[in-house]
Order: C-alpha cells, then sequence, then structure tokens
C-alpha cells in the first residue's frame, strides 16, 4: 500500500509499506477514506524525530470503510464505514471505565511513563502505524472505531477522529458559565473548533493569533479577535475587552512551539539536531517548550478562572509563573482528549440538519495522499491560506 512516512527532519515521504494485517483478535483492517494532517503532526516533522524511525508511518485522523475483523473485535462488521479515534482504549481498564480513555491501562506505553497508545505517534506512544495511508490496523477495534451513516460526505464526521472531541473538552474544561467569556489562543484548527463550540454555547469569545486568514476565519464566526502582530501586550488587551477582570476560561490551543519564546526556540532547535542517542535524553528529562501562548493564557483568565490546554507538551523543566497562578487561585485541566467520552454529545450536533460547527467547509485544501509532503510543508508555513488539510488516499 501507500502511505506517508517520516524519513528524517522535516522530511516526510509517500513510499510503497507492505499492507497491514489481523495481529491480535480484536484488530480490524479499514480502507481509508480520508484522513487530515493535525497540528501536532508538525511537532514529528520538527521537535519529536528523534523519537521516530525512519519509514514510520504517520497521522492519526482517520476514517474509512472496514475490510476485515478479528474474531474478537464486537459488533463491527465488514462493510462498516467508521471513523478512528486517535487514541487506542480498550473501553473496560480502570481508567476507562472513569471516561479516562486517554490513559488506558491496556494501551499505556509504560516503557516510557505515557498513556495510552496513539496512532502515528513515535515510540513514546507505541509506534503504532499511522493513518496518513490506504490501509490502517486498528488495534481494540471491539471498542474506538464509531459506526457512522452510509451517504453522508466523509468531512461531515472525519473529525470525530480528533479535532471535534479535542476542542469539545478544551471548552467543557475551560469551565466558562453561562454568558461568560471564553479566550482561546491560537486559531488552528483546534482553536477554531473551540470557538465555534464557545459560540454554540452562547459564549462571548475572543480568539488570539496572527495569521491574517485565521482571523478572518474566526470573525466570519463572530468571533473577537486580537491580532499579536499589532498588540505588545496581549494579557493586557484581554483585560481590556473584560473590564479589567479577565475572561472566565482560556483555551491553550498552541503548545509547544509558541511565538514568542526565542530562547526556547533555541534550545529546541539545537536538540533537533543532536544525534538521536543525545536527543532522547534531552528531551526526555531536560527538554523546554516555548510557553509563551501558555503564560498569556494564565495572565489572561480572570482570578478563580479556568486555564485549559489542549496544545501538546513535551517540556520536563518548563518555568511557570506558581505566584501569579497560586494568588490569583486559578485552575488548569489539561492532557490528551478522551474521545469518545465527548462522542455522544458531539454525535447529536453533527446529526443536525444544518451544519452547525461548520465541518462540512471546515478544510482549506483537500489533496491527494501522494502529494503529502508539499502539504506538510504549506501547513507548517501556514501558506496558501492553510487552515486545514484533508487527504484522498
Amino acid at each position: 500500500m501507500r502511505a506517508l512516512t517520516w524519513q528524517g527532519r522535516e522530511n516526510v515521504s509517500v513510499e510503497n509499506v507492505p499492507d497491514p494485517i489481523i495481529e491480535q483478535p480484536n484488530d480490524a483492517i479499514i480502507q481509508v477514506t480520508s484522513t487530515a494532517i493535525c497540528g501536532s503532526d508538525l511537532h514529528l516533522y520538527t521537535v519529536l524525530g528523534p523519537f521516530l524511525s525512519p519509514g514510520d508511518v504517520l497521522g492519526h485522523e482517520t476514517m474509512g470503510t472496514v475490510v476485515e475483523t478479528g474474531p474478537e473485535a464486537g459488533d463491527l462488521e465488514v462493510g462498516d464505514r467508521v471513523v478512528v479515534p486517535f487514541n487506542i482504549s480498550c473501553g473496560t481498564c480502570w481508567m476507562c471505565s472513569r471516561g479516562l480513555f486517554a490513559q488506558c491501562e491496556t494501551t499505556q506505553v509504560t516503557e516510557f511513563g505515557k498513556g495510552a497508545s496513539l496512532f502515528g505517534y513515535t515510540e513514546l506512544y507505541g509506534s503504532v502505524p499511522g493513518g496518513q495511508a490506504e490501509l490502517l490496523r486498528v488495534p481494540q477495534a471491539q471498542f474506538g472505531p464509531i459506526k457512522v451513516p452510509e451517504g453522508v460526505d466523509d468531512e461531515r464526521y472525519l473529525f470525530l477522529s480528533d479535532v471535534l472531541p479535542t476542542a469539545w473538552q478544551a471548552f467543557m474544561w475551560a469551565d466558562v458559565p453561562e454568558d461568560g467569556t471564553l479566550a482561546v489562543f491560537g486559531l488552528g484548527p483546534i482553536g477554531q473548533m473551540t470557538a465555534r463550540i464557545g459560540k454554540l454555547y452562547g459564549a462571548r469569545v475572543i480568539g488570539v493569533d496572527n495569521v491574517p486568514e485565521r482571523l478572518d476565519l474566526a470573525r466570519q464566526w463572530e468571533v473577537e479577535v486580537v491580532d499579536t502582530s499589532s498588540v505588545d501586550d496581549v494579557p493586557q488587551a484581554i483585560l481590556d475587552l473584560t473590564g479589567g477582570r479577565g475572561a472566565d476560561g482560556t483555551v491553550d490551543a498552541v503548545g509547544m512551539e509558541a511565538h514568542g519564546s526565542p530562547l526556547s526556540e533555541a534550545a529546541i532547535g539545537l536538540v533537533g539536531h543532536l544525534p538521536d542517542a543525545l536527543a532522547k535524553p534531552v528531551t526526555d528529562r531536560l527538554a523546554v517548550d516555548r510557553l509563551k501562548a501558555l503564560t498569556d493564557c494564565i495572565k489572561s483568565v480572570r482570578r478563580g478562572g479556568t486555564v485549559s490546554v489542549s496544545g501538546v507538551y513535551g517540556g520536563e523543566v518548563d518555568p511557570m509563573p506558581m505566584m501569579e497562578m497560586f494568588d490569583r487561585g486559578i485552575t488548569m485541566r489539561l492532557g490528551q482528549c478522551h474521545v469518545k467520552r465527548w462522542t455522544d454529545d458531539i454525535i447529536k450536533v453533527l446529526d443536525k440538519d444544518s451544519d452547525v460547527l461548520g465541518v462540512e467547509t471546515f478544510a482549506t485544501h483537500r489533496l491527494p495522499l501522494d502529494e503529502a509532503p508539499a502539504a506538510y510543508e504549506m501547513f507548517q508555513e501556514k501558506r496558501d491560506g492553510c487552515i486545514k488539510v484533508v487527504l484522498k488516499p
């Protein structure tokens, strides 16, 4: 089959790789019909390269048709149309029984002290081949895949794999009261969808970014915007917009590679060029992140408010403004999305006749799989108005 593979720092290519096979009784194989590039895939493109091997298949936003099942794949049948959550969970362990699917004890990568395995996301998360390919092996198929109706465009449901539940969790965890104010930092795919969900729930939403196309798209959804390229002090701008109090909840939808942290950026760049044998322990024990977005989230939330972190972080020695966090009594909630915890609520919205979240027009680029390398470069450089790429194998 053809698949998008990692070959080195900022180097991915579509190659012929072996077709996946049923390896465990609860596996399934799907023929991929749509797969998307996620903002966190760009961390693999640069920062997290030491934990990848040439030939690793990337991608964790996938849907398709079941073509083979193991004998313990539950009620999944050949021909079913499914969306595959990005985290791999069993649904029955101690963590899963409490809705903490991203911490599934059955698929935890204990060797590295990490949570549930993820598709296409480094040895830290199980080295499970990803879905930017023609075929995908789905472990724990008795629980993970989400069946969706026939006769509806893929993009009505594709984003159930990651974007929608991650944005849903980001909003829910921000704990914004009815008629409250939400500030979303980073208006990439997760930030855009978080803003739309906030509007759906009646919140006042302020979006923060510096890319003109992202700001314009947010404005189309009646989101107030703060352009960081023209504002020296973003938290002060948020305070000014909220009568000096701050937002009830803030969402960091940026993560480890936020702009505005030059020293951290230099350190991350240096580690990225070290040999893997040196880069791995440095990244695992001494890594730092670019924290500009996170610290701005902390400084922009009101006293007693909540900071919700959906952006991916990988640092171990990041400095945090603890005195300010303590004095202002803020709450922080963060972590990988527990996808299936939110699925039923989201499907109720998607099944409405009107596309209230704009999922069917969300992708800015739809490309064949063979153009994935150029799409990664375009997405990283934010060229051509690129906000979301969907690949068609």
